[in-house]
C-alpha cells in the first residue's frame, strides 16, 4: 500500500505544524494520538471511553481489576464481617491529593456518594447500603441493609464511570453542576493552562504519587510513572497520525484501522497489537420515546433489517478482529448465552424479508428516523450509512445528520423532538468492561428513567430479573437470570447488537512495558 505524493505532503505539512507545539517533541515526553478528543473533563458524570481515560489519568480507585478481571485492593485494602453486611476499608499508605493534601475515609465515602448519584450500578448498590462512616482518617465501614456481594466488583470495574476518589470539597459539588478542578491522587496531575479542548491536553507526572509495589495488572498493581509529561494530540486523519509515528514524533496510537495496518508493517521502527484483553461492541441505539421507535414492532423490524456481519466488515474490515455472536454481555465473558440469537441468524435478504413482513405488519407511518452519524470516529463512521441504507430498503424513512462526535454525544442526551434537537437512532461501541453483566451495562437499563442513559428503555420485566440478578446467592442463578434478561432485550428490541471488535493500537518500538488493560494507561511505558 502506498500514499499518494499529495497525501505525504500534506501529511508532512501537518507533521512540521505539530513540531511548532510547544513540548511536542522532548524526549521526557510521551505523546499519544488517542481516538477522540477530549473535551469533557468530568469524569465522575460522563461516560465518554476518552474522559473515563483521562480520570485514570488524575484519579485512584480503591480497588481495581487486574489483567484476569479480578478485583484487588488499590487504594485500599478491605475486609467482610460474617453475615457479609459490613465492608472495612483501609487506606494504604502515603496517598496524597495533588493539592498536598492526604486522601482520608471522609474523601472516599463522599466520592463514593457523588459516584453513586451518577452511576447506574452505584446507584442500585446504594439502594442496599444503610451507611457508610469514618472510623477515622484511614478507615471507614460501608453497612448494608442486606448482602450484595457485588460491591466490590462495583468499586473495582473500570467502565462506564469508575468509582474516582476525589477530594471531599469537590465530590461534593451540587448534582447536576460538572467538576473543572481535576485535583485526584493519580499518578499524573492534569496542566489546566495547556488544555485546548478536542485538541491538545497535557499530563504531569506527579512526584507525589505513591504506586504499590505489586506490578501493574489491568488497571490494579503499581502505577509507575516513567515520563515527565504525556500530551495527548488530536489528529483526525489517521494516515497523517501513522506518518506521525513513522517519523518518531508521536509514540502512541490508540486506535490503528485494520486496513491501514499495511502501512505499519513496512515501518521497522513501529509496533502493533491488540492491547486491551477484551473487545468492545458496536451498538445501535433506539430512542424509544419518539416515532417511530416508540413502536416495538418498528424496533423489531429496524433490528431484523440490520445485519452483524455487514455493520463489522464496513467498521472493522477484517473478519480476524471481530466476532458475530448474540451475547449482549461480550462473547467471551462467563455470562455469554446465545439467548435472543434468533433476531440475528439467517441470511442478510432472509432478515430483510422478515423486516419488511413486520414492518409492513406494524403502524409505522413513515415518520422519518433521523440517524445521526459521527465524522471525527473511525469505527463509527460507515455503520450509520450502512444501516441508513438497510433500513430504507425495508420500507422506512431516514434521514442521517453528520456531525462530529462531541455534538452527537450533547445531542444524544436529549429528550426533545426531532425538530427540536432530539434524534432517532445512533451508533456507538461499549468496551465489553462496561457491558459485562447485568448491574454494570447502562444499555438494559429498564427504568425509563430520564437520568438514564440514552434511549430511555422502560420494562419492569427486566428491571425485576435484574433485581433477581442481585439477589442469586449462587453463578448458576446469576447466570439463569442474565440468559433471561438478554432474551428479553432482544424480544422488547432495546438496541441492535452489532457484534464485538477487537481494538489495534501502534506505538514506536523503542516503548517498552505497555500493559494491556481496559482503559489506556500510560503509567509503565518507558523507552
Amino acid at each position: 500500500m502506498t500514499l499518494s505524493l499529495r497525501s505525504c505532503l500534506l501529511a508532512t505539512a501537518c507533521v512540521a505544524s505539530m513540531l511548532a507545539l510547544p513540548g511536542f517533541t522532548r524526549a521526557d515526553d510521551l505523546n499519544v494520538v488517542l481516538s477522540a478528543p477530549l473535551r469533557s473533563l468530568d469524569a465522575t458524570t460522563s461516560t465518554a471511553r476518552i474522559t473515563r481515560t483521562h480520570g485514570f489519568m488524575v484519579y485512584d480507585t480503591l480497588l481495581g481489576l487486574d489483567g484476569d478481571m479480578k478485583v484487588q485492593p488499590e487504594m485500599a485494602s478491605y475486609a467482610v464481617s460474617d453475615d457479609n453486611l459490613v465492608y472495612t476499608f483501609t487506606l494504604r499508605d502515603g496517598l496524597t491529593f495533588h493539592d498536598g493534601t492526604p486522601v482520608t475515609a471522609a474523601d472516599c465515602i463522599a466520592s463514593l456518594k457523588r459516584w453513586a448519584d451518577h452511576d447506574g450500578a452505584g446507584g442500585k448498590m446504594m439502594g442496599f447500603v444503610k451507611s457508610m462512616d469514618a472510623s477515622s482518617d484511614k478507615e471507614f465501614t460501608i453497612t448494608l441493609s442486606a448482602p450484595f456481594g457485588q460491591l466490590p466488583d462495583l468499586l473495582a470495574k473500570p467502565s462506564p464511570i469508575p468509582a474516582f476518589i476525589l477530594p471531599k470539597r469537590l465530590a461534593e459539588t451540587p448534582k447536576g453542576e460538572q467538576i473543572t478542578d481535576m485535583t485526584g491522587s493519580g499518578p499524573f496531575m492534569f496542566v489546566a493552562d495547556e488544555f485546548q479542548p478536542g485538541v491538545r491536553a497535557v499530563y504531569e507526572k506527579f512526584d507525589g504519587y505513591v504506586p504499590r509495589d505489586e506490578p501493574a495488572s489491568g488497571n490494579a498493581g503499581g502505577k509507575v510513572v516513567h515520563f515527565d509529561r504525556v500530551i495527548w494530540e488530536v489528529m483526525p486523519d489517521i494516515q497523517t497520525a501513522i506518518n506521525a509515528l513513522r517519523a518518531g514524533d508521536v509514540d502512541y496510537l490508540e486506535s490503528l484501522p485494520t486496513d491501514l495496518v499495511p502501512l505499519v508493517e513496512m515501518s521497522d521502527t513501529i509496533d502493533y497489537g491488540v492491547i486491551k484483553p477484551v473487545g468492545s461492541q458496536v451498538t445501535g441505539q433506539f430512542n424509544h420515546l419518539l416515532p417511530p421507535f416508540d413502536d416495538v414492532d418498528v424496533r423489531r423490524a429496524a433490528m431484523y433489517a440490520l445485519d452483524q456481519e455487514q455493520i463489522l466488515m464496513t467498521a472493522i474490515g477484517n473478519p480476524k478482529y471481530f466476532t458475530l455472536c448474540a451475547s449482549i454481555y461480550g462473547c467471551s465473558v462467563p455470562l455469554a448465552s446465545e439467548a435472543g440469537s434468533e433476531y440475528l441468524n439467517g441470511s442478510a435478504d432472509e432478515r430483510m424479508a422478515k423486516a419488511k413482513e413486520i414492518l409492513a405488519a406494524s403502524d409505522y407511518d413513515g415518520t422519518p428516523v433521523l440517524m445521526l452519524q459521527p465524522t471525527d470516529i473511525a469505527v463509527l463512521q460507515a455503520p450509520p450509512i450502512v444501516a441508513a441504507e438497510r433500513l430504507r430498503e425495508a420500507g422506512f424513512n431516514v434521514e442521517v445528520a453528520s456531525m462530529d462526535w462531541a455534538t452527537l454525544s450533547s445531542r444524544r442526551t436529549s429528550m426533545e423532538p426531532v425538530a427540536d434537537g432530539g434524534w432517532n437512532m445512533f451508533f456507538t461501541f461499549w468496551g465489553v468492561e462496561g457491558i459485562w453483566n447485568p448491574l454494570s451495562s447502562v444499555l438494559i437499563d429498564g427504568t425509563g428513567d430520564p437520568s438514564a442513559w440514552s434511549g430511555w428503555r422502560k420494562s419492569d420485566e427486566v428491571e425485576a430479573l435484574r433485581a433477581a440478578y442481585v439477589a442469586a446467592p449462587t453463578f448458576e442463578e446469576q447466570k439463569a437470570a442474565a440468559t433471561q434478561i438478554q432474551q428479553l432485550v432482544y424480544d422488547q428490541a432495546f438496541y441492535f447488537n452489532g457484534g464485538e471488535f477487537m481494538s489495534l493500537s501502534a506505538w514506536s518500538a523503542d516503548l517498552d512495558g505497555i500493559v494491556p488493560g481496559m482503559v489506556n494507561q500510560f503509567w509503565g511505558i518507558h523507552r
